[in-house]
């Protein structure tokens, strides 16, 4: 017994040698803190010999690439530095909660576009101040691919994501759970071409893609950094979105209390109006200081700071609605259209126009965020008396689009209106979509202008729609657009059994009801 207890005795004090050499006094008055870093916090090694020769505190860095989405293991770090920390404070509250936090620097999520693309779209809108449904809108129209990190391991991506998805609910304020019931990105997504797990693995890929890829959507200070170099064949010009940004403040967090003295010594000298001008100098990230002089191109305002999202919901629907940006995904939507003869005239030209915005000519903010985009593929069933036509094209240009708008410009209507015939055949369409790519998207929406005289009953319907294969029944919804005189208790009806909601056009138009519902799965 006394062996085991001298052999632990030495373990003891072996360990404790150990962790005072990576963290404590290590005999010369320096003090070692072990920090969780994100990949972009090692522009600041530079500094690091500084801070440890002024402070006598010596920071060791171990850079993660999940640092900024993992909670951090207090048995291995005493300090946490990342570009963000907003995820976990949002996703773990009790690993962070009451954890000391300060600011170190700043640095918006900003567009870099190559010249001729740049020049392309100011050209387009008044006063050349571009938005986030700017860069939607020609990343749907295929103007735009861009790199970006993927945004469940990297702050900037996340940032830039919820910078979009809040341009895109127009609210102006933090997300909420009903902005992102129906997702609005799927334009904006279709332009990716290019990702990354962290922000610097991102700019290398670039580099090394520039020819395939014409936009990187990052920290303006990875930008200016990037363009300051040779690796570029022209220089990237900086999008400030002029409907807001995600500000990233890189904090510094003490997760070890025991090191609040030593804490206190970095973020106090990091703070310096000296070494916030040498951070500014080395990083090209903006002080936190307002009495430090920004450089010149530090100088363009920010304007409007996005609000982060306060709802773990809320991320967790971004995230998962964005999926995985290297898997290519296709969505489908069926349009089943009513043609019947009470569908001339007005009607018609509104349904025309409502087509006409999807297909990119809506100008609004909202408009930009709802159209039809680069590989979405898209199936047209108008319907009378009994179907008329089906029309499925893949947008891969201006010509499908133009295909899609001459199968709803034809003048042939049908003299009754078989309801709930086209909606079974549109789920027999559905099915057959999806047996030949299970991974794909497909929803429905129903607009009829009356109330079902032709073909199949509902009852039919539903007897119909039960004998579907399980996985059609639970991944195809329907979305019924409500219009002068349909029955609306029915639509609502057919919305609730296949998962979807019914849209009202009554109090707006078919223009924004077809809005409302798109990205709705």
């Amino acid at each position: 017994m006394r062996g085991g207890a001298g052999l632990l005795a030495l373990c003891l004090a072996l360990v404790t040698t150990l962790l005072t050499a990576c963290s404590g006094d290590d005999g010369d008055g320096t003090v070692r803190l072990r920090v969780l870093a994100s990949p972009d916090l090692a522009l600041m090694a530079p500094l690091l010999g500084d801070l440890k020769a002024e402070t006598g505190v010596d920071l060791r860095l171990d850079h993660r690439a999940d640092a900024e989405t993992k909670t951090p293991d207090r048995d291995r770090h005493d300090l946490a530095w990342l570009s963000s920390d907003r995820y976990l404070r949002l996703t773990d509250k009790s690993a962070t909660r009451g954890v000391q936090r300060t600011p170190t620097m700043t640095s918006p999520v900003v567009i870099g576009l190559k010249p001729d693309v740049a020049w392309k779209l100011r050209a387009q809108v008044p006063g050349g101040r571009l938005t986030w449904a700017d860069i939607a809108d020609a990343a749907a129209a295929g103007t735009v691919r861009f790199g970006m990190a993927d945004p469940r391991h990297a702050g900037s991506g996340l940032a830039a994501l919820v910078g979009v998805a809040t341009a895109a609910a127009g609210t102006g304020a933090a997300l909420r759970p009903e902005d992102v019931s129906c997702d609005r990105l799927r334009g904006f997504r279709s332009g990716q071409t290019l990702t990354a797990d962290t922000g610097p693995a991102l700019v290398d890929s670039y580099a090394d893609h520039q020819h395939e890829t014409n936009a990187l959507i990052t920290y303006e200070s990875d930008l200016l950094a990037l363009n300051a170099t040779d690796r570029l064949d022209d220089p990237l010009d900086v999008v400030r979105p002029e409907d807001g940004m995600v500000l990233a403040d890189f904090p510094l967090l003490l997760l070890n209390q025991a090191h609040r003295t030593a804490y206190d010594k970095v973020t106090q000298w990091l703070r310096r109006d000296s070494v916030q001008r040498q951070i500014m100098q080395h990083t090209l990230r903006r002080p936190v200081n307002t009495t430090v002089t920004r450089e010149a191109r530090l100088r363009e305002p920010v304007g409007n700071a996005l609000f982060y999202p306060d709802q773990p919901a809320v991320v967790k629907a971004l995230l998962a609605d964005y999926g995985d940006p290297d898997r290519r995904t296709t969505s489908q939507v069926v349009f089943l259209l009513d043609f019947s003869d009470s569908m001339r005239g007005a009607r018609m030209a509104a349904l025309r126009e409502a087509f006409a915005g999807l297909s990119g000519a809506d100008p609004s903010a909202s408009g930009k965020f709802t159209r039809f985009h680069r590989g979405e593929r898209l199936t047209v069933l108008r319907f009378g008396g009994r179907v008329l036509e089906e029309k499925t094209v893949t947008v891969t240009g201006p010509k499908d689009l133009t295909a899609l708008a001459d199968t709803v410009a034809r003048g042939d209507y049908g003299g009754a209106t078989a309801v709930w015939s086209a909606l079974d055949r549109g789920y027999r369409t559905a099915a057959r979509e999806l047996a030949a790519d299970p991974d794909r998207s497909v929803s429905l929406v129903l607009m009829t202008d009356g109330e079902n005289n032709a073909g199949l009953s509902y009852a039919e319907f539903v007897r119909r729609h039960e004998a579907l294969p399980a996985a059609v029944r639970t991944a195809v919804h329907t979305y019924p657009v409500h219009f002068s005189e349909a029955d609306a208790g029915e639509l609502r009806r057919a919305a609730a059994r296949t998962g979807g909601r019914t849209v009202d056009a009554a109090g707006s138009s078919l223009s924004e009801a077809f809005k409302e519902i798109r990205g709705c799965r």
